[in-house]
């Protein structure tokens, strides 16, 4: 039993190799004919948040009405419809407010800035100053340029002078607040945690451990402060100390942006690094009023039409084939490793 489970396992190596190579090179091929020939196409999809709310709507009562009650239902909401129509039509034509809904769900490097500065870019081209664009917010924050440039994205709406609101319903910490700070209404659920307003710099030493073992680490700069803390190399006190200098810089930065467009904040008592949960954060004037997005959009939806706005980019054909080579070959090694593990377990 343990000869045939080593074979087995043996020969599941062979095959994942094989396919292996099979594929980087039929995919390094097709790589090389598709390249030229295709670009990747991008895409704004738009959904309106007014007829997913219907739809929700009309599949509980139809499920929990007589049949001649849900009819009666839709018959007039009809009729509602028609009303509102006329009315627009009485009223010089004048449409409903549009509130424009974008998500930004943030990492540490703030990649989904990518795609909100296209969404953004959508938008303002047929947004005008009666209508609305609500961001919902998710970041524990991260790289100070990253998440910089995110809130500059969010400036773009404030200088054409369309009101911006952004809700937190989780967190938004440290870059997420310099993301949320921009919003002319900031708005956050009970429980959410929002502040953080510091900075933060931690790396890792091996230089002991280098040593030890009687390695030795060069580095050439050219710059005295080209490099201050290092992961391999020695640290000085004088490292450490322009390090912290540059943390503080980067704290004034960070605080003069806050205070730009929260003047009210008391930043002796927010700017500690410290964070909040939303009715805490209230208290200390961080946010605005306590309301979850779906309260809020579920309100709006009453008066005004809501459209959820999001920026999509297809991947080239190369590209998925690459990504399903990787996949393919992570289940042939997960076979493997588990003809392996049932081998070593027999030989117990």
């Amino acid at each position: 039993m343990i000869d045939f489970l080593s074979q087995y396992g043996l020969f599941l190596a062979k095959v994942a190799t094989l396919v292996f190579a099979v594929l980087i090179t039929f995919g390094g091929l097709l790589a090389l004919l598709m390249r030229g020939k295709s670009s990747k196409k991008q895409s704004i999809q738009i959904r309106s948040i007014n007829e997913k709310y219907t739809d929700f709507a009309h599949v509980i009562q139809e499920a929990s009405l007589p049949k001649k009650e849900f009819h009666k239902i839709l018959k007039q909401e009809k009729a509602e419809q028609k009303q509102k129509k006329k009315k627009q039509q009485q009223e010089a034509d004048i449409p409903l407010k549009r509130i424009f809904i974008l998500n930004f769900a943030g990492d540490i490097r703030a990649s989904a800035v990518e795609s909100l500065r296209e969404e953004i870019t959508a938008i303002l081209m047929v947004a005008t100053e009666k209508d609305e664009i609500l961001l919902r917010l998710e970041s524990g924050g991260g790289m100070v340029h990253s998440y910089g440039l995110a809130a500059s994205q969010l400036l773009r709406i404030k200088e054409k002078k369309i009101p911006l609101t952004i809700t937190v319903d989780k967190v938004a910490a440290s870059g997420g607040y310099m993301m949320a700070c921009v919003a002319d209404r900031l708005l956050a659920a009970p429980f959410a945690i929002i502040g953080s307003i510091g900075v933060i710099a931690q790396i890792p030493n091996f230089n002991r451990l280098l040593r030890k073992n009687n390695i030795e680490f060069e580095q050439v700069t050219a710059g005295e402060y080209k490099r201050t803390l290092t992961m391999f190399g020695e640290n000085t006190k004088a490292d450490r100390k322009k390090l912290q200098e540059e943390l503080e810089e980067t704290h004034d930065l960070f605080k003069d942006f806050i205070t730009q467009y929260r003047a009210e904040l008391d930043l002796k008592k927010i700017a500690t690094g410290e964070h909040w949960y939303g009715k805490q954060a209230l208290d200390l004037k961080l946010i605005d009023a306590i309301k979850t997005s779906d309260a809020y959009l579920l309100d709006a939806s009453r008066e005004s039409d809501l459209y959820e706005v999001s920026y999509h980019e297809k991947k080239k054909l190369s590209e998925k084939f690459s990504l399903a080579a990787e996949s393919m070959l992570d289940r042939f090694m997960g076979r493997l490793q588990g003809a392996q593990a049932s081998s070593g377990l027999s030989n117990k």
